[in-house]
Order: C-alpha cells, then structure tokens, then sequence
C-alpha cells in the first residue's frame, strides 16, 4: 500500500495559518500596526477604503528593513523578534510568532514598500497569494508602508462570511483604539474613505483616553497608582456615576499588551459593588507593568490572553487599589454619623499658629439689676384694700378668649342659611349588573390581578406594557410618523466615536419614533424633541441601551432593524417592578394589553398574562 501522508505546500499551510491568525480585516490592522510599533516608529497612519475590504495600508517611520529582511519577511516562522526558546518568557516586543505576513500574503494582494535610513534606495515588492510578483529598488522616505488590498480575494466563502461595512470598520476601530491607548507618545493618524476619523498627536495617558473618548471623559477619571513587588498599577477608572450598559470603555493593558481577562474584571466589579446599578459596566483603563518571566503570551494567535504566576495576588492587589482610589478621591460614599462637618480645619489654617484668647470684662455689669426692676414692676399692679388684703388688678383677656365658641357661633349662623337643591331625579337603570365594574388589584408592586367569568386573571404589569409599548413602537417606525415632544431647551448628550456613527445609523428610524435632532457632531448629539411617552431624564438611558443592544450588529433589512429598534425602547420605557399603578392606570393597562395584535406574550416572547379557573382553584381547596 502506497504512503499517503505528504507535507502541504507552503501557500496551502499559509492558508490555514491564515484561518487563525486573519480572521477579518481588523486583524490584519492589528498585525501591521504591532509590527510598526516593534520596529520604533514614532508616526503611524493607517488608511482604510470599504472597511479594510478593499485597502488597508499601514505606513511608518519606523527603522525600515534591508533588502534581504524584506524578502524574507513573508516566510513563515521567519521573525526578529525571538531567536531561542528561552526568549519566549522575556518577550518586549508585540509579535514573536513569525506568521502575520505570511498568512496575510496568502489570501490578499501585499505591496511592501520600506528603506533604512542609512540606505539611499529602498524595496519595493509585489505579492499575490503567496506568489511573488515583482521587487524592484525605488526611491522611498525612511520607514515601512504595507499596502492591502483585496482581502480573501482566493477565498470566497471567507469573504462572504465577512460583516456589513459598519460593523467591520467598529472592529477596526476597536483594534486601533487598543494600540494607540498602549502607546500615547507615538502619532496615530487614522483616515477612512478620504476623511479623517483620528488624529491623535504624542500626549499623556489621560490626554491620549480623552482625545479618542471625547473631552467630556476627563471629568469621570479617577488615577490609579499602585507599585507592589509584582505589578506595578497605573491608569484610570471610572466614577460610579457614569457606569454605562456596555463594555467599551474596559481596558487592560499588561506590558504595553491589551489583554482580555475575565478574572481581572471580576476584581473590578467586586471593588465598584453597591455603588454601581444591577446591570450597569464600569469604565477602567489600567496599565500594568509584571516582569516578562512571570507571564505566558503564548497562547493563543491573537495573544489577547496571558496566563499570570501568581493570579490570585494579583487580584487582591489590583482589587484593593480600585477600592482605595475610589475611597481617596471621595468617590465611595462614607458613614460617619459622629463626624461633624463644622469641626473641620480648613488647609490653608495647617501653618497657623494658635494664640490664647483674649478675655474682656464689663465692670459696670450688675446681674440683679434686672432683678430689681422686675419687682418694682409686679409692685406696681398690686392695689391694697384697706383691711389689709390686696386685690390683684384683673388683666385683660388673652387672644386665644377671642376664639372660644366660636365653633358654636358658626353652627348656628350655617344653620340659618338656605341653599338651592338639585331636583332628584329616579334612575332609568336599576339593574344591579349594569352598576357593578370589574375591580383590578396590584400584588407585590408586580401583578395586577382581576376577576373574569371563568375565574380569575394575572398580568405581568411590566411585560404586558412591553407589548404595549412595542406595537406603538412598531407602527410609528413602520406606518405612520410618531408625535414628539418639543423641549424648552435642546438636550446635549456626548458620546464617543463609535457611538456618534451608530446613532447617524439608526437617525432616521429614530426620527420616525418622535425623537428629532438638531445637530450630530463628532462628539455630541443634540436633540430637541422627543417621543411623547418618553420623560426628558430617560432619553439618555433610552440611547444608551439601545447602543448596548443593536451595537454588536445592525441589522441588514430593515423590519429588523426596526424591530430591535421598538424591542429595546419598550423594554427601556416600560413601567417597572415595584411601581405602584393607580386603579386607573390599572385598568387603562389592561384593556391596552387586549387590544394588541399578539397580547399573549411579550416582545421577548415571555407570557404577560395567565388565567386561573375556578376550577383550578376548587382543586387547591380540595387538597
């Protein structure tokens, strides 16, 4: 029997490399961007057109590679970043595995341009699929430019499994974003179809986390600082006050490398616990700083996740430090009930010194002096009767004498007056069943229970007002245009980047529930009307989970879009366990539930409502 195993050709094992380590265009982004960072650039500008579909093109001013390192660059394993196994535990550079460009230059069209400084020429080099096309020497600046182009262009399945422009070009960002809060003092310059989405000059850590997330984030800063013989902790979190419904302000960075970690975040939750909403995601951007012996990158392509040494320490640590920068800064609330405020010393007194108080005495005060004029005065209205006895003068009545039966009074004159009465006139219907209304009763702040001629009826008050408020929702988007409500004053609200583009996505099916704006900048929204049924406080909780909700995707059609849009402002907008519902509202509730299309269950297909039979009933009775 002949042998059937056979090593794969280089192209064929560049492709299945490829699968991993290219999983869409943000991942060639992230490989280039690494690779200009290793090689000490201090300005880097990434282009994309399509959403990295059709280009992206990465150029720096980095050390630039010889003509040799440029060809070889493409071969896999072939790195200058490691040289023996043991480097692998003293990583200090971004990429060390030696496959990025050999895989992207098997499933797209490469141009290479780079040239040394100390070099008059550079390379220029042309692949495709793995398959070298051309190098010739050209006349370049100093530096790296990697030019894309026609991503998965040999792999048609992978490019049709590949997510709508918006939503690759949000990863994009994402991975970009990574990169440039890991590196502040290095220039990113990020451009998409011709208009610049980010310019961001060297600058600090905090000025660098505010140029991308918009200038209102400086004021929900809080620094962290903790330096311990296993890490070193420095960054930022957020204030408890302006937690958000979504992750996209969680950052770790462990040696200038973002990490995910759910261990890590678990540390954070538990250090914000009682002071952020059930629900709710706080916003932390942290750098720390472990030797490189102490942690394993090596595991996975992407090297997103690391494994620590001493894991459990870490959390204590990191732990502590969210709780004492958030306690430092008066951010956690404190319980002092034998504190008083006025006792305080103010700074500016610290250098005071303190003097004896000054004592002035009054020699001319006389204490029984009051005394004295006291009784002359009780002297005066005592009138003597001449056998000795003295009739005290009778005083004049009091106020309160001028209110005594005055109630009486009162009586007696109310009783005196006539008044004209209505004729009476006999009702028409007599009839008991006519007079008598279905009575509806709230339970635990949750249910409201009512009678029916079978037995007896539960509603969900909060999922029954979902459905309510879904197919108002639904046919204000989709059949007519909703009312809105116009504000005194235009309402402000600042997001960042990402955000700002998914709401000039969702304006017109917005628009189309009530809400309208004035004015859609790059970091702020401004609106001056809004659905009638929505309260101004709640406009930004209403944006903010539909951001959380409809971010991950927007839908491709319409009616899907249109149905997230009604689902999550129904869910948002709808009356809450524990509300207390008048019997008005009550009843205006249920009778809105059964006169819905589908009122059986919520818009998440939960039940809104069940009923109990009498029989049912007897049954528990009978037990």
């Amino acid at each position: 029997m002949p042998s059937i195993i056979q090593l794969l050709p280089d192209h064929v094992a560049n492709q299945i490399a490829a699968g991993e380590v290219v999983q869409r265009p943000a991942s060639v982004v992230k490989e280039l961007l690494e690779n200009s960072i290793d090689a000490a650039a201090t300005d880097i500008k990434l282009v994309i057109k399509d959403a990295g579909k059709t280009l992206i093109q990465v150029i720096d001013n980095g050390k630039g590679m010889s003509v040799t390192d440029a060809r070889m660059c493409f071969e896999r394993h072939a790195t200058s970043k490691i040289k023996n196994a043991e480097d692998l535990f003293n990583l200090h550079t971004k990429g060390f595995r030696g496959e990025a460009l050999a895989s992207i230059a098997a499933i797209a069209h490469v141009e290479l341009k780079t040239k040394q400084d100390q070099e008059e020429l550079g390379t220029h080099i042309i692949i495709e699929g793995s398959k070298f096309v051309s190098q010739d020497v050209a006349v370049l600046p100093k530096g790296t430019s990697f030019l894309i182009k026609n991503l998965f262009f040999n792999i048609p399945a992978r490019r049709n499994f590949l997510k709508s422009d918006t939503v690759e070009m949000r990863h994009i960002v994402d991975e970009f974003q990574r990169v440039a809060l890991a590196h502040p003092q290095i220039y990113f310059t990020l451009l998409h179809n011709g208009s610049e989405i980010f310019n961001l000059p060297p600058s600090n850590y905090r000025q660098r986390i505010v140029n991308i997330f918009g200038g209102k984030t400086n004021e929900k800063l809080v620094p962290v600082t903790e330096e311990t013989e296993l890490v070193k902790i420095t960054g930022f979190i957020g204030k408890p006050e302006f937690a958000k419904k979504n992750r996209n302000e969680q950052f770790f960075f462990v040696n200038n490398r973002f990490i995910k970690s759910a261990y890590l975040h678990h540390a954070i939750t538990n250090a914000y616990e009682g002071l952020i909403k059930d629900g709710c995601q706080p916003s932390y951007f942290l750098y720390l700083d472990v030797p490189p012996n102490t942690i394993d990158i090596n595991i996975h392509p992407t090297k997103t996740e690391i494994k620590f040494d001493d894991e459990q320490s870490l959390y204590a640590i990191l732990r502590a430090s969210v709780k004492h920068s958030l306690g430092q800064f008066n951010v956690a609330p404190v319980l002092d009930f034998e504190h008083d405020q006025n006792l305080d010393t103010p700074y500016s007194y610290k250098d005071k010194t303190s003097n004896m108080p000054s004592i002035q005495v009054d020699a001319n005060f006389n204490p029984f002096a009051s005394e004295e004029k006291s009784e002359n005065s009780n002297s005066r209205s005592v009138s003597f009767a001449s056998k000795g006895n003295f009739i005290p003068k009778k005083e004049t009545q009091s106020w309160e004498s001028l209110y005594v039966d005055l109630k009486n009074d009162t009586r007696a004159i109310t009783s005196s007056i006539s008044y004209e009465k209505e004729e009476e006139v006999g009702s028409l219907f007599t009839d008991e069943k006519v007079a008598t209304v279905t009575s509806f009763y709230q339970i635990h702040k949750k249910y409201i229970v009512s009678s029916i001629k079978s037995g007896m009826l539960v509603v969900d008050q909060n999922k029954a007002h979902q459905r309510v408020l879904y197919e108002q929702f639904l046919t204000n988007i989709t059949v007519q245009e909703a009312a809105s409500q116009q504000l005194l004053f235009p309402l402000e609200l600042y997001y960042s980047f990402d955000e700002i583009e998914f709401i000039k996505e969702l304006q017109v099916s917005l628009e189309n529930t009530g809400f309208v704006f004035d004015a859609i900048g790059s970091e702020s929204v401004q609106i001056s009307g809004i659905p009638v049924n929505v309260q101004e406080s709640e406009v930004s909780i209403v944006l903010e989970e539909l951001i959380a909700n409809l971010q991950s995707e927007i839908p491709n059609n319409n009616f899907s879009l249109h149905d997230g849009i009604a689902k999550t402002m129904a869910k948002s907008l709808a009356v809450k366990t524990g509300t207390t519902l008048t019997s008005t509202a009550q009843e205006n509730l249920v009778h809105s539930l059964f006169a819905c299309k589908e009122p059986t269950i919520s818009p998440f297909n939960k039940p809104t409502f069940i009923t109990l039979s009498v029989e049912d009933l007897d049954k528990k009775f009978a037990l």
